[in-house]
């Protein structure tokens, strides 16, 4: 029997899917819990990352200030903040945490005209990239970096995905 072709970036089939875990606690989010695990999953898809440990974190702008100042000794409530953790090998696999507070994503959602569903896609996807080594500059090339490009290709391809659900 002819085996199923794979797209590229695909993870085959028979390979499990790379544990995503998603708290909400509470927090209302215009993402449900599985909608976020699978935006992250197609990040690591499109990444070719086969194995991977995720956790992803929706918080209070309180609790995000607190990760804000004590990890990058910065004042205030920001979107989102990852953390990727060093592995011993290649062939470990990637493990890191997203945290998101979504009220930020509420503001900046309308401040940049778009829905807060995208927004938090965005960064979802931001998050995720960060987790998996990517980086890019403070200030004006910030959107015009390569991790910015890519980022919005995903959230673009997330997007028409979660729309033709």
């Amino acid at each position: 029997m002819p085996r199923k072709r794979q797209r590229q970036g695909d993870v085959p089939a028979t390979r499990a899917r790379p544990p995503v875990h998603v708290a909400v606690d509470g927090l209302t989010t215009a993402l449900s819990r599985p909608e976020a695990r699978r935006v992250v999953e197609g990040v690591l898809r499109a990444e070719r990352v086969p194995k991977a440990m995720l956790s992803v974190a929706f918080i209070t702008n309180r609790q995000i200030a607190a990760l804000n100042r004590e990890h990058l000794g910065t004042a205030g409530a920001t979107d989102v903040i990852s953390f990727g953790f060093a592995t011993a090998s290649n062939t470990d696999p990637v493990i890191g945490d997203v945290y998101i507070a979504p009220q930020v994503a509420r503001a900046n959602a309308r401040l940049r005209g778009v829905t807060v569903r995208e927004e938090i896609v965005r960064l979802l996807v931001h998050g995720t990239l960060h987790v998996l080594g990517h980086d890019h500059p403070e200030g004006d090339g910030r959107e015009r970096s390569a991790m910015w490009k890519r980022q919005e290709q995903l959230v673009r391809r997330s997007m028409t995905r979660a729309e033709s659900d």
